[in-house]
């Protein structure tokens, strides 16, 4: 049989199952072998919050979205080309998301009359007709996998366990993906269990044998390596970015890393990821509760060392006291805010945005911290050493905020060259830096950097320098405890004064508007990043003027913030919450910006997003014509963000729909 090859310029994969069917996993690998071939990519696991939920239930399905394409891709996509579904309920759960025309791969093992009852199909779908607008593969993936495994002598329920491996070996061949990492892979996480270990390649090995040999598959698919800067890359996910570039941070402050942390979800990979680090200075202390661990972190920098806290939303507010005498005591302390969808225990494996305002003011007092976002799973890493230049250079605690998109979310990282990282100088105070009224010397440990009003850090036993900590108001210089009125104040607008001060070694924001006519501007911050650029393209592919800016400082604002909101006639804010950072804009800028709000647990879409900027393009320019339809019309883009540029800055075309070939030369 000759299987005829297709080239694609991009594809979303969805691989869904139960939580035990190991959906992440073959995710996981299958975006190594996509990352090693050299495609742009971007990911989105999504799975409940049970350990363990209710097996066939629409509750317990778990699911991996990859969208990888050859040229420079934002989000892992809106809807699945291809959806493999393990199940009967995975294939309900997501088929709502699937367009018509895409392939669905299915394993029919459990469509039995009391598995479809469960889930509420009378009768089954793969039989009724109800899929006949999608391209249906329908195998007994169970049966075939437990066949290709017999030879080891497992029991059924051990041999079905691999029919993840067996799917990804069939897809892996249907989209010429490189295997060798998978099976190295396999045999290194399974070496301690021999059968296991053979069980999984063998069934690998036959899925993709079975692609190879299956009269199902007359066509496989190509997508091509992406055109990327040259360097040196790794995928990477926003958790482990974020791990690397505390560490970076530090080394680059010359001071040992101190992580005091408890167990949370979606932040605990972080803490994982930086007890393996001990090789660079790092100390981990998995504490009994999110108190101790802020306060362990808080108790290092004392010491000397880059003190940093992770949690979510939840820990962040208990953490609130301890980072309030950080405030007081003007130490360096870096506090990521990995965020999921609340309040209270919410959503723990679902994302959101929501914790902006609780990072901001959710202290007693007047606490004025500063605030970075990243924007990306690869950008965590320099938000992290961004956060450690701030919070050593102006001696402060500062807030990192995350969000549980970027932190299991993925893409390709160039790794940067060490030494092109910020030097970050702690510079500590080592000897008296004052004299008293007899001309003895004399240590002030709140006499400050008249730049950057950062106060001095001495090591707590260095000779000479003793002096008070604790919570109670400072008195300015001495440090002493001071109730006075007219001291307070000072403090107080002092610590302001400072965190106001960051904005000068802050670039000012960028704004990409091609030709500088657009009326509309789109501003965002955090993980919006990608679906705002993602529907920015598609308003533009349509013929829509807009430009597009995005924040990672948001306290301070970038020192020309203000100028730009007041360039555009319209400011669109679009965020995973009810307009948080669109309330904080109004009130510091007088701009009447107009906010886009959705919490869902899930991140936006970048076709909803085309729809609403394109509408607010078309308002704002006065257009009262019936044939454009700007919002319409982008967002009926099958795939507007696969629009990309050349070098020299002109478009090289855009994907189009489903398994389709791609038009035109790439």
């Amino acid at each position: 049989m000759t299987i005829e090859v297709k080239q694609l310029d991009r594809v979303v994969i969805r691989f869904a199952g139960d939580s035990g069917d190991g959906m992440q996993l073959t995710g996981d690998r299958f975006t190594a072998e996509t990352a090693s071939f050299g495609n742009d990519l971007s990911t989105l696991p999504n799975f409940p919050a049970e350990i363990r939920a209710p097996a066939g239930t629409l509750p317990g399905v778990s699911s991996f979205q990859l969208h990888f394409a050859d040229h420079d891709i934002l989000t892992p996509g809106d809807a699945p080309d291809v959806l493999i579904a393990m199940n009967p309920a995975a294939l309900k759960a997501n088929l709502r998301d699937v367009p018509r025309g895409a392939t669905l791969i299915v394993d029919t093992a459990d469509f039995t009359a009391r598995n479809l009852k469960r889930i509420g199909y009378d009768e089954n779908p793969l039989e009724t007709g109800e899929l006949d607008a999608y391209h249906l593969i329908a195998l007994n993936l169970t049966g075939m996998t437990v066949e290709s495994v017999k030879e080891f002598g497992l029991t059924r329920k051990d041999a079905s366990r691999a029919k993840n491996m067996y799917a990804l070996g069939l897809v892996s061949w249907l989209f010429q993906r490189p295997v060798e990492s998978t099976i190295t892979f396999l045999e290194t996480k399974f070496a301690s269990k021999p059968d296991i270990r053979d069980a999984n390649i063998a069934a690998f090995r036959a899925g993709y044998n079975f692609g190879e040999t299956a009269e199902e598959f007359s066509v496989r698919y190509e997508v091509k390596p992406a055109k990327m800067a040259t360097g040196t890359y790794r995928n990477i996910s926003g958790n482990l970015a974020l791990a690397y570039g505390l560490v970076a941070g530090a080394q680059r402050a010359g001071l040992p890393l101190v992580l005091g942390a408890y167990p949370i979800t979606p932040a605990s990979d972080v803490l994982h990821e930086l007890s393996k680090l001990k090789r660079f200075n790092v100390t981990t202390i998995q504490a009994e509760d999110e108190i101790a661990g802020v306060g362990a972190a808080l108790g290092a920098s004392f010491g000397g060392a880059l003190g940093v806290t992770t949690s979510s939303g939840p820990g962040i507010s208990l953490k609130s006291e301890t980072i309030g005498l950080g405030v007081m005591l003007e130490l360096p302390l870096v506090v990521c805010d990995i965020q999921r969808a609340g309040p209270s225990t919410g959503m723990p494996t679902k994302t959101e945005q929501a914790d902006l305002l609780q990072v901001m003011f959710g202290r007693n007092g007047e606490a004025p911290l500063p605030v970075v976002a990243a924007q990306s799973p690869a950008d965590c890493f320099a938000i992290a050493v961004e956060a450690a230049r701030i919070a050593v250079t102006y001696r402060t605690p500062v807030i990192v905020l995350s969000d549980g998109y970027l932190a299991n979310g993925s893409e390709p990282w160039q790794i940067p060259v060490v030494d092109d990282l910020p030097t970050i100088d702690p510079n500590f105070t080592l000897e008296p830096n004052a004299t008293d009224d007899k001309g003895a010397p004399l240590y002030l440990p709140y006499l400050r950097d008249p730049e950057t009003l950062a106060r001095a850090w001495a090591i707590p036993g260095t000779a000479g320098l003793d002096h008070r900590i604790g919570g109670l108001e400072k008195e300015d210089k001495t440090g002493n405890i001071s109730y006075d009125p007219a001291n307070h104040d000072l403090m107080i607008r002092t610590r302001q004064a400072k965190v106001d001060g960051i904005a000068r070694s802050i670039d000012p924001i960028e704004v990409d508007d091609p030709d500088g006519t657009a009326k509309v501007l789109v501003l965002g911050w955090g993980s919006t990043y990608g679906p705002i650029g993602a529907g920015v393209r598609r308003v533009r592919k349509v013929g829509g003027k807009v430009a597009q800016a995005h924040l990672r400082h948001l306290n301070p604002f970038p020192p020309n913030l203000g100028d730009l909101l007041r360039s555009y006639d319209k400011v669109l804010v679009p965020e995973m919450n009810l307009g948080q950072l669109a309330m904080l804009l109004r009130a510091k800028f007088l701009v009447d910006v107009v906010s886009y709000a959705q919490v869902r647990g899930m991140p936006l879409g970048a076709a909803e997003l085309a729809e609403v900027i394109g509408n607010l393009v078309e308002e704002t320019e006065g257009i009262d014509d019936d044939a454009r339809h700007l919002g319409e019309a982008a967002a009926s883009l099958t795939h507007g963000e696969a629009l990309h540029t050349e070098p020299n800055g002109q478009p090289n075309g855009q994907a189009n729909g489903q398994l389709h070939e791609s038009e035109g030369a790439r």
